[in-house]
């Protein structure tokens, strides 16, 4: 699962964009127990919801001229400016050329040959998440794409991730972990085509986090409860955990799973 020590091409950041953060909030207070803490004028207004005192995703207002309500995964990279030129040379965009954030560190965001967008967080004060794999808090990461083969080489040409076919009830998962690593526990992420789940294939190619949480099903009726919809599930998936997919009441996907005990 996500490795808390963020090496390069593994998951070091999320963050929702919403265009009411304020009704999000309760929503995600009410989920998991995050609280805001709203972000100066230096930062636009961005945000950090945190969960017993660490952090554990980004938040910014985004009005619907700006974007649709959306969760971002972003990889983390030792130069931000060197992986926004693998994107463009792998095929991808660069629709928000590598900045700045004070000095937080320095992001980019891109979107990959199909149209799916990540981004990309290069450390400096801030180091990423401080906090995953605990309830609560990012444990997965999950691409939907219509060509799974043409998705594993371009990220694997822009972080040099490696990847491993896995067969499953139903079919065979790609799972992906950053170059170099070894053993099933450094595997960060999946890549789905997008024709398997009709649910999401709805909002085309996309970055879908997973959160860690205890009982998938008293999760999803708080979720239900608090304004947003399941979209998918609940799944008991041997080997894996309980699983569901689940839109927020502005329209941002995500997923819970409850991981089966190792061993």
């Amino acid at each position: 699962m996500l490795d808390p020590t963020f090496g390069p091409g593994a998951p070091n950041w999320i963050d929702l964009g919403t265009p009411d953060l304020d009704g999000a909030t309760t929503f995600y207070r009410g989920l998991f127990g995050w609280e805001l803490v709203p972000g100066g004028p230096e930062t636009g207004g961005y945000g950090m919801y945190t969960l017993d005192g660490r952090t554990v995703a980004g938040a910014m207002t985004v009005t619907d001229e700006q974007a649709k309500p959306t969760w971002s995964v972003y990889f983390q990279s030792p130069d931000v400016d060197a992986t926004a030129r693998a994107v463009e040379a792998g095929g991808g965009n660069v629709p928000f050329a590598p900045m700045d954030v004070l000095e937080y560190g320095r992001m980019g965001g891109f979107t990959d040959p199909a149209g799916a967008y990540f981004g990309s967080w290069q450390p400096k004060q801030n180091p990423g998440l401080g906090a995953t794999q605990v309830p609560g808090t990012l444990i997965w990461s999950e691409l939907y794409t219509p060509d799974v083969a043409a998705a594993k080489t371009f990220y694997g040409s822009v972080f040099g991730w490696d990847s491993e076919a896995t067969d499953f009830p139903g079919g065979t998962y790609t799972m992906v972990r950053p170059a170099g690593t070894k053993g099933d526990e450094a595997f960060f992420g999946g890549l789905v085509g997008l024709d398997e789940v009709p649910s999401e294939a709805r909002s085309g190619p996309h970055w879908l986090p997973y959160f860690h949480v205890d009982d998938v099903d008293a999760v999803l009726g708080d979720a239900v409860r608090l304004g947003g919809t399941v979209t998918l599930g609940p799944m008991d998936v041997e080997q894996v955990g309980v699983m569901a997919n689940v839109d927020d009441p502005y329209g941002a996907s995500f997923a819970v799973i409850k991981p089966a005990p190792m061993g």
